[in-house]
């Protein structure tokens, strides 16, 4: 195709979409106007959080310059110049969100396999219900459920025995109270199973019956119609799911909060307190007493924003990359 070629296909089609408008002036559909707004407020809020948290987290980038990324001191209120570094909060979420994908993953799957192809009839429905019920658990129960029963759980048995047979880790020394990182990614894990789980069932479900049937027909067994039949031809969903239960993680504020311990520093340590980027702005938005705190608060949102924007990104170029090996036949 020629710039000619070009140049008058833009123009017909600049044509049609001109008619196309004047048309619906003359003739105005409601539910079309509709429609048409509430696809158009999707980009609208998208650039209106965007642009808030900018404008919000300006003057801290102006004091801070980008080291307040890399920051690791977290001190909005000493004496003389404040000290606001991003790094402890980044890291907590990022810990907290790898310690409930390490466990949340296998277990979702393992719930949608088991849902979906193993289940028997009468204990399928059940089975689903139950999974759908934790869903809709609203996030700050799981924390007081967290703070009642999981904390004096993990402080009583599961911190003290990993210390005592892992503790030459780093990861697993210091002191355990049952308040730290490893608490709270075991209870995030808890709330996104259920979601990652869901959405699995869905995708292996999907899966075309003659694929399962294939199999069968060449003397498969159930594990392996499943492990060689259906899981390959799913994994693009699966991934779709394990990136919607990181982004459902790392956004997590009441029962992070209220299990992590809230203190900002870096610790090898699993069991050590710490800070995430929710739980940060959740803690200290309401008592920010300076602009300048006010503004950090803004910039650790804007970093999170970032940071799921990015997640996003990765993805959807994961998922293209499955889809065209599916498409073309290599999925073993």
């Amino acid at each position: 195709m020629n710039l000619r070629q070009l140049v008058i296909k833009v123009l017909a089609w600049v044509r049609q979409l001109r008619d196309k408008a004047v048309a619906w002036v003359r003739h105005p559909d409601p539910l079309q106007l509709l429609v048409f707004t509430a696809a158009l407020s999707i980009p609208v809020i998208w650039l209106l959080i965007v642009e808030r948290s900018y404008a919000g987290s300006t003057l801290a980038f102006l004091t801070f310059g980008l080291g307040f990324i890399a920051g690791s001191d977290w001190r909005p209120n000493p004496v003389g110049v404040p000290s606001l570094g991003a790094l402890p909060a980044i890291y907590g979420s990022v810990v907290t969100t790898i310690i409930a994908l390490v466990i949340a993953v296998p277990v979702s799957l393992g719930v949608g396999l088991f849902q979906s192809e193993l289940a028997p009839r009468q204990l399928k429905t059940p089975s689903v219900f139950l999974v759908e019920m934790l869903a809709a658990v609203p996030s700050v129960v799981y924390g007081l459920w967290g703070i009642i029963v999981l904390v004096p759980f993990m402080g009583v048995n599961v911190d003290p025995g990993l210390k005592s047979t892992l503790g030459f880790l780093p990861l697993f020394g210091g002191p355990a109270n049952g308040f730290g990182m490893l608490t709270a990614g075991v209870i995030l894990a808890i709330m996104v199973i259920p979601y990652a789980s869901s959405i699995m069932r869905e995708v292996f479900a999907a899966v075309p019956r003659p694929q399962r049937e294939a199999m069968i027909a060449l003397g498969a067994t159930d594990w392996e119609t499943v492990r060689k039949s259906v899981i390959p031809f799913a994994r693009t969903g699966v991934v779709a799911a394990i990136m919607l239960a990181m982004g459902r993680a790392i956004g997590e504020t009441m029962a992070v909060t209220m299990t992590i311990g809230n203190i900002p520093k870096i610790s090898t340590s699993l069991f050590s307190p710490a800070y995430t980027i929710p739980s940060t702005i959740a803690n200290e938005f309401l008592g920010a007493s300076t602009p300048l705190h006010v503004s950090s608060l803004f910039a650790l949102a804007l970093i999170l924003f970032a940071i799921t924007f990015f997640m996003n990104i990765v993805a959807r170029l994961l998922i293209r990359q499955l889809s065209f090996k599916v498409r073309h036949g290599h999925v073993a």
